[in-house]
């Protein structure tokens, strides 16, 4: 398979968030086929759903040489190994990965939609990804990721000056 650019976002909002996403991307960058290329800041963002605390956010490119389902479930092992209890939907969590977008890929199966379905709505995913990708081209909309932050209220999401 041909290197391919990808974006992922990561959050948590129980336990040692920042050490927790730190420890993540570690792990990602020990997988075979995927490189973490750059990462974001991590940002502090009100939580959507449920009542619950606030979130600890952020987004890395990576360049992979494995299919987005492999990716996918690489990125849900790495979920289970950090504690990740799979419980009621929007929930508090140790750790999310999410994966946003795969090159200009349109994707839509079972398991896996690529962009990300509800990426372009959410200023905790936009404003870390254009902090790194602000150029990057959503395939679906057709606008680059920082026109996509230009639409939506992102006052919920503020950059950590310190770890937590």
């Amino acid at each position: 398979m041909v290197d391919a650019n990808v974006a992922i976002g990561l959050g948590s909002n129980l336990g040692l968030c920042c050490q927790t996403l730190e420890t993540a991307l570690e792990l990602l960058g020990g997988y075979g086929g995927i490189r973490v290329k750059e990462r974001s800041h991590w940002y502090r963002t009100t939580p959507v759903g449920p009542p619950q605390p606030d979130y600890i956010n952020g987004c890395a490119t990576l360049v992979v040489s494995i299919s987005p389902q492999l990716l996918l479930e690489t990125l849900l092992e790495i979920e289970k190994k950090l504690g990740r209890v799979r419980g009621e939907r929007w929930g508090p969590r140790t750790l999310d990965l999410d994966l946003l977008l795969f090159d200009d890929l349109i994707l839509k199966t079972p398991t896996l939609e690529i962009p990300h379905p509800r990426m372009g709505d959410r200023a905790f995913v936009l404003v870390p990804l254009a902090e790194i990708a602000p150029d990057w081209i959503d395939p679906v909309s057709k606008k680059t990721i920082a026109q996509l932050l230009e639409t939506i209220d992102h006052s919920g999401v503020q950059k950590l000056t310190v770890a937590n």
